[in-house]
């Protein structure tokens, strides 16, 4: 079973947790968070190259979370045009472009093996979609996309996976394709996720970022911390809240906190 909650309060940690985190201060090395800057690729390679298309289930709740990537229509047959940042194997993808006849999708990924594996997918059409290899972080999209020409852009667990030194990078990119008046969907790991409360002593890089066994990084944000990235980059806050989830496994009698934030901005 799970119940959902949505709003503005971080989640309350229990006496436990607030102690777990205390103690954990130590960061990793200067040196050793340089090579995990500079491998940042190879490894989300190697993670697609160990799991290749079976990690992420594909994301059929998409439409429901985020019902603008119908309502921003004018008319209902009106073709839109969306950007999917960090595209993965095509999780959210393919599920949207089955879902939706009058939709383009470009979508791009960090990793080229992900890349691979979308265009081997049997629902790849180049007439559907443009899929890239991208580092939102320098590589221009706008040598992939013209100008001013997306309407909607989804960034769905993938900044947590950049350094927040350079998160804005990504959204300053994502601003030159966007329609003005047109949004950026985002959702990712919120503060106090069980995910956070799980990493073992050792793996802290910085304020709430942390580093996988596997050299992948995730960072967890808070509500304030995204709306000045945006706001900074000049983009307006329409939505932007935590969704508190407590999935219940009954037969190990265990909560389990999941805590995202879900938030919604536009470019004027």
């Amino acid at each position: 079973g799970a119940s959902q909650k949505k709003g503005h309060s971080a989640r309350v940690l229990s006496p436990e947790e607030a102690e777990k985190l205390a103690k954990d201060q130590v960061l990793v090395s200067e040196f050793k968070q340089l090579k995990l800057e500079k491998e940042a690729q190879r490894n989300w390679d190697l993670f697609y190259k160990r799991n290749s298309t079976n990690f992420f289930k594909d994301r059929h709740w998409t439409t429901r979370e985020f019902q603008e990537l119908k309502a921003c229509r004018e008319f209902a047959d009106q073709k839109l045009t969306i950007l999917e940042a960090g595209c993965g194997v095509g999780n959210c993808l393919f599920p949207l472009l089955e879902e939706d006849v009058n939709i383009f999708i470009y979508a791009c990924d960090f990793s080229p093996r992900a890349v691979e594996y979308v265009k081997k997918n049997a629902l790849y059409s180049t007439e559907r979609c443009k899929v890239f290899q991208c580092d939102l972080t320098k590589d221009d999209l706008l040598d992939n996309i013209p100008a001013d020409s997306v309407d909607v852009v989804t960034l769905i667990f993938v900044l947590s996976a950049i350094h927040p030194d350079k998160m804005h990078l990504v959204l300053r990119n994502i601003y030159k394709v966007l329609k003005p008046g047109k949004c950026v969907l985002f959702r990712d790991y919120g503060l106090y996720d069980h995910a956070m409360l799980r990493f073992k002593s050792g793996s802290k890089l910085g304020e709430n970022f942390y580093v996988r066994q596997d050299g992948t990084r995730s960072y967890f944000f808070t509500e304030e911390f995204l709306s000045q990235l945006f706001k900074a980059e000049g983009y307006e806050q329409v939505a932007n809240e935590y969704v508190q989830r407590e999935t219940v496994n009954r037969k190990e009698d265990l909560c389990v906190p999941r805590v995202f934030l879900q938030s919604k901005f536009q470019k004027p």
